[in-house]
């Protein structure tokens, strides 16, 4: 295993400011003053954040080369793991949408290593030549900075990025701070950090909580953001140097062959709270669920009681709204979502404007963090909100409040958060691509489309690029039409250059010779190709193959795994 020990912390980090992008000024706090966005019965505007330098980095940077000593090769690349300096992948032909390709969730074992080394490279060969611009890879947390606090492995991604730049394919790497999966026995499943959940076992308050004590530790509770709970370390300065670990690590692949940052801000990389599990979340076309408050934990009642001091209205921070059902069910059977409940009082307000200006300010630290740490290396940086549409078609939005989204039939929740990225030049990330809303039959208040109509509207007015992504892994003619569709709405003069899409994820289906075929053609209309042949250069040997003969292979390959 390939181990990265962190150096000493410094004794201060000085912040550079980037050229043409707002930055708070910074000043030292140990911790942030009570969010409180109320007064009396009136609305306030969100609190200027100032957050010092040295609440976010607790070590210095390591060095460009430092970590790739002893990192593990693919061995199927015959280049014995040297790092060499990246070379730009050929360019694409034609305009449009650029399509990249999520790659399995194990796509790096438990164990720090690259999985199926041979099925993965034939997969990256079978993607780069049907047109497809890159890969989008989670790099986990609980796998990287599994061992101890400040060890970091980086082995098998640094396998993935080499091959990636042999087959001219682009990476986007997510920093992946969250849980996956249900538990040991999931297949897919994949924890926090050892050390962490130590800690969440020590302080069972570092996970979220709802009303009924039920604890979610898909990610920290965001109301301990700053408070050195992780030993020594904050969960924000915990996130921080692992980015700029990855940044030091990989520093020669950044621009030309990573071009992309998405920055992890929540449960399943979104930013929200875990109103309900995200297994539960992907299963909601079944359920819709109203979802629950998480503001139980000790650090989150702190914060809500403070604010509702400072308010004159002591009683109403003793926890979350009552009448708010746990039940998959009607919202108008409840107390608080109903069309005329307290969600429009001015304890409604109250409430709502503190628990999703608590997320705002969880994503306003780590935009900024990110924006630092990656200053002058020419990545994008980007995030991504969640798709929650069922109930859309509400006047309270049940499930987008109780995810931390103050989006009503009244109030645009979603504008905070767009114009947040836009101080930040970062790209919007969003689901619901493929959804239609006449397949929501078992919930008519649903609405994908209305959810995600907005959400791209919405990201034009603040001119954010967009990077679309599918909700459901499937290849047929109707949802790929429909993510062409909606993908025509971002469209029209500035913005066709700011438009990707990831399709989420690859796996054996998508190399059927049929699911294939119409992948094929759905990269061509979204890349705007008339025609297109991968130029490849194998062993040596430059070779024009065709994107069906690379997916025979892939084929052949996953067959031996």
């Amino acid at each position: 295993m390939t181990v990265i020990p962190a150096p000493p912390p410094p004794s201060i980090f000085a912040v550079a400011a980037s050229p043409g992008r707002p930055r708070p000024a910074p000043s030292y706090v140990a911790a942030p003053p009570p969010l409180c966005l109320f007064s009396g019965h009136r609305l306030l505007s969100p609190l200027r954040l100032a957050v010092s330098s040295r609440l976010h980095f607790s070590k210095p940077s390591s060095g460009a080369n430092g970590s790739l000593e002893g990192s593990s090769s693919s061995s199927s690349s015959g280049s014995g793991g040297e790092l060499h300096p990246a070379l730009p992948p050929p360019p694409r032909s034609g305009q449009g949408a650029r399509v990249f390709v999520t790659l399995p969730l194990d796509a790096v074992g438990t164990s720090g290593q690259m999985a199926r080394k041979k099925a993965m490279r034939a997969s990256f060969m079978a993607l780069s030549a049907a047109g497809v611009e890159g890969i989008a890879v989670e790099c986990w947390w609980g796998i990287v900075e599994r061992e101890a606090p400040g060890v970091y492995d980086w082995g098998g991604y640094m396998d993935l990025v080499m091959l990636a730049q042999r087959c001219g394919l682009k990476v986007r790497a997510i920093m992946a701070f969250h849980q996956w999966g249900t538990g040991p026995g999931d297949p897919g499943w994949i924890p926090l950090p050892r050390w962490v959940l130590e800690e969440m076992d020590k302080e069972p308050n570092l996970a979220f909580a709802d009303r009924f004590g039920r604890r979610n530790k898909e990610y920290i509770s965001l109301g301990c953001d700053v408070f050195p709970v992780l030993r020594g370390r904050s969960p924000i300065q915990a996130y921080s140097d692992f980015m700029r670990s990855f940044r030091d690590t990989f520093r020669d692949f950044l621009r030309v062959v990573i071009t992309e940052i998405q920055v992890g801000m929540g449960p399943a990389g979104e930013l929200r709270y875990p109103s309900c599990p995200s297994e539960k979340l992907i299963r909601a076309r079944a359920a819709a669920e109203l979802g629950e408050f998480q503001c139980y934990d000790k650090y989150m009642l702190a914060s809500l009681s403070a604010c509702a001091q400072k308010v004159g209205m002591d009683e109403w921070g003793y926890g979350g709204p009552i009448g708010a059902s746990n039940f998959p069910q009607n919202p108008e059977e409840t107390a608080f979502f109903k069309s005329d409940g307290s969600w429009n009082t001015p304890y409604g307000q109250f409430f709502l404007e503190w628990y999703s200006g608590l997320l705002l300010l969880h994503g306003e630290r780590l935009c900024m963090v990110a924006d630092v740490i990656f200053l002058g290396t020419g990545v994008q940086i980007s995030a991504k909100v969640a798709g929650i549409h069922w109930h859309y078609s509400t006047n309270s939005h049940p499930s987008e409040l109780t995810a931390g989204y103050y989006n009503t039939l009244i109030r645009d929740g979603y504008l905070p958060i767009a114009r947040m990225f836009s101080r930040y030049r970062m790209t919007l990330c969003c689901m619901c691509f493929d959804m239609r809303d006449s397949e929501e039959s078992s919930n008519p208040r649903s609405s994908p489309e209305g959810f995600l109509r907005k959400l791209i509207y919405t990201a034009r007015m603040c001119k954010l690029p967009l990077t679309g992504e599918n909700s459901f892994a499937r290849l047929d003619e109707a949802s790929l039409d429909q993510v062409v569709k909606n993908s025509k709405l971002y469209y029209g003069g500035v913005y066709e250059a700011s438009l990707s899409f990831n399709y989420v994820r690859m796996n054996r289906n998508l190399f059927d010779s049929h699911n294939w075929n119409r992948f094929t053609r759905f990269v061509k209309r979204m890349s705007d190709i008339q025609t297109f042949r991968a130029r490849l250069d194998l062993r040596g040997t430059e070779s024009f193959l065709s994107s069906t003969s690379f997916a025979e292979d892939v084929g052949r390959a996953l067959v031996c795994h």
